[in-house]
């Protein structure tokens, strides 16, 4: 049973849940209808293991980096909000397949079995631990031209496929009762 808690509380390690545990990027799109209402898109999920927690312009932030190539970033481009889903060891395969496989030729979810949830229009993964969501408040790409060490821009980016920098507020936490303090 998933419970909301300050960002604050949340016990993990930031550089093994990101780094190692990895993490589940989901959004989807949004439209108003002609009378008002917001229409969901399909949403679409990716597997990512950069990204960082902690504190800019006094607020809880999120940071994630998604390639230009992956279909997530094309939705994240036109919605505000997007969530950060953190699932236990044993969703390491649907992670995997989450990462090598694109939502713009099949549906993820219905492949890895996952389910998805909305808050307030976010989608975010029902079998997660941990989950962060995020309103977007600043993107960037990675420009070839601002690494102070040409090593990890050779290293990472051959193929000048430069990340896009994205960072969103944390504005809901929810996480299992064996994360709580």
């Amino acid at each position: 049973m998933l419970k909301v808690i300050k960002p604050e509380a949340i016990l993990d390690n930031p550089f093994k849940l990101i780094g190692k545990d990895q993490m589940l990027i989901t959004a989807c799109t949004k439209k108003i209808s002609d009378d008002g209402n917001i229409i969901t898109g399909r949403p679409n999920t990716m597997t990512a293991n950069w990204g960082g927690l902690g504190v800019l312009w006094n607020k809880n932030v999120a940071t994630v980096y998604i390639r230009p190539s992956r279909y997530t970033k094309e939705i994240i481009d036109e919605t505000d909000t997007f969530s950060l889903s953190f699932l236990p060891e044993r969703y390491k395969t649907a992670l995997d397949y989450c990462g090598c496989h694109s939502g713009r030729n099949e549906d993820k979810f219905r492949a890895t079995k996952l389910d998805v949830e909305y808050m307030n229009g976010t989608p975010w993964i029902k079998q997660a631990r941990l989950v962060l969501f995020c309103q977007k408040l600043y993107s960037q790409e990675l420009d070839s031209f601002k690494f102070v060490e040409e090593k990890v821009c050779n290293q990472f980016y051959r193929k000048n496929d430069f990340h896009t920098i994205y960072i969103g507020e944390i504005t809901k936490v929810l996480a299992e009762s064996r994360d709580l303090k």
